[in-house]
């Protein structure tokens, strides 16, 4: 009973990217940079290790104690990584998981979060939902804007961040960071009532291009 309850005490806050020197800071890598943040911010000196099919670092986040994961199974197969350690830990998804996405169905220096929702055509979040046997865990998405006009969407989510882009990228990872900090010390709604709210009084969306973001994302 008191290592099932140890066990139960953990949240997993999982990235999505790919992994390897080509891809890094491509815009399909937004969910890893934001784990790399929480890892300087809440595990400083700790060194990355594999297990889950992942690179992970325990680290205590917001008074919880956190995995912090990077699938190294690339985004197509990220859901196996969270599965495993969800066997493992015993942990369920609809309030122990926060997955942190690209989403080009948001602008650049916008995230979103979700307690739930469908994939939208994002292979990552397909496969989660498909290892983990349900879409009933939360997500924070990332914008990376809408792709140019004529460009195929694998070329855009796999290509590098602008530097226009950049600039708005690096506030919108800090907020990211504090919201997955809030979701591991008070979970998703505490931490949609807060940055959903703040992403909208700055202006970025509108409502109606919130109803739509899912069919539009990568």
């Amino acid at each position: 009973m008191i290592l099932v309850s140890l066990l139960n005490a953990m949240k997993l806050l999982i990235g999505l990217g790919n992994p390897g020197s080509e891809y890094a800071r491509t815009r399909h890598n937004a969910g890893f940079m934001a784990v790399d943040l929480l890892a300087e911010r809440f595990a400083k000196g700790e060194i990355a290790r594999s297990k889950f099919h992942s690179l992970i670092i325990e680290a205590s986040v917001g008074g919880t104690k956190c995995l912090l994961m990077k699938p190294v199974t690339y985004m197509n197969r990220s859901g196996q990584a969270a599965a495993e350690a969800c066997r493992f830990y015993k942990l369920n998804p609809a309030e122990d998981v926060l997955v942190m996405v690209d989403d080009v169905a948001l602008p650049c220096g916008m995230i979103r979060l979700k307690a739930t929702g469908g994939a939208g055509g994002h292979n990552g979040l397909t496969d989660m939902a498909r290892k983990l046997g349900t879409e009933n865990y939360a997500r924070l998405r990332i914008g990376v804007d809408e792709k140019p006009p004529m460009m195929r969407l694998d070329d855009y989510v796999l290509g590098r961040f602008t530097e226009e882009q950049l600039d708005r990228l690096g506030p919108a990872l800090t907020l990211a960071a504090d919201a997955a900090e809030v979701f591991a010390a008070e979970g998703i709604e505490a931490s949609m009532n807060k940055f959903n709210t703040r992403n909208s009084s700055s202006g970025w969306g509108t409502p109606e291009a919130d109803e739509n973001e899912e069919e539009r994302s990568a």
